[in-house]
């Protein structure tokens, strides 16, 4: 399975980083941010697109009620604000540094859309980034509305061993080494970390897995 959360297997900063290109190098900085710093809000003009050449960014929006949903956590490499590119005009949701020394290459649309005329691949890299994220973003939403919380852990720890699993060779369970926090899975299966918690505790009674910071070991019996 995909996963749900990353563009499998895409570093877009590698390819799309205009630092790399002769005739933007000269005129391209990078963002620096620290913790909860916002890098737009809702409502903002949609007139860039952002990279990460490293550290983490969340993305959500805030319900009617004021509770805060979290649509996607990123990381090194990955594209956000690409609604741009299809001509969005405001934001509609906002992004927000997770980490204290998060760097951003923004590119404006006008730039991007410049690299895309004069790359093929690149163009059809970037439409099929946001063909499968947006896809990818529908199917998790249809896993907040009508799936209880402990599914959604159960199915978001499929993710990551798809992601980020590898089989141990003599045992056949599968080791997980992710990036998360607890708070990031507890953001993104939209629950607490007291709940995230005890579920985990749960799965580890049932012998399920077994969990160590970012490491969880998945029980090949019950994988």
């Amino acid at each position: 399975m995909n996963s749900l959360w990353f563009f499998e297997d895409t570093n877009l900063f590698k390819m799309l980083c205009p630092h790399k290109f002769k005739a933007y190098k000269k005129d391209h900085d990078f963002d620096a941010y620290k913790k909860k710093d916002y890098i737009y809000f809702t409502e903002d003009f949609a007139n860039k697109v952002f990279l990460i050449e490293k550290g983490k960014v969340k993305i959500g929006y805030y319900n009617e009620g004021g509770e805060e949903i979290v649509k996607a956590i990123l990381s090194k490499g990955q594209l956000f604000g690409e609604k741009a590119i299809l001509g969005q005009v405001k934001r509609d949701d906002f992004a927000q540094s997770i980490d204290n020394t998060t760097s951003i290459c923004p590119i404006s649309v006008d730039t991007m859309h410049d690299l895309m005329r004069n790359n093929q691949t690149f163009s059809f890299k970037v439409y099929k980034f946001i063909g499968l994220k947006l896809k990818k973003l529908e199917r998790r939403l249809q896993l907040l509305m009508f799936k209880d919380t402990k599914t959604r852990l159960i199915e978001f720890l499929d993710e990551l061993c798809a992601e980020f699993g590898y089989d141990c060779p003599k045992t056949g369970d599968h080791i997980v080494i992710h990036p998360y926090t607890q708070k990031d899975i507890a953001s993104l299966i939209g629950t607490s970390r007291p709940t995230l918690n005890t579920l985990l505790n749960e799965l580890k009674e049932e012998n399920v897995l077994e969990f160590r910071g970012k490491e969880i070991r998945i029980y090949k019996a019950t994988a």
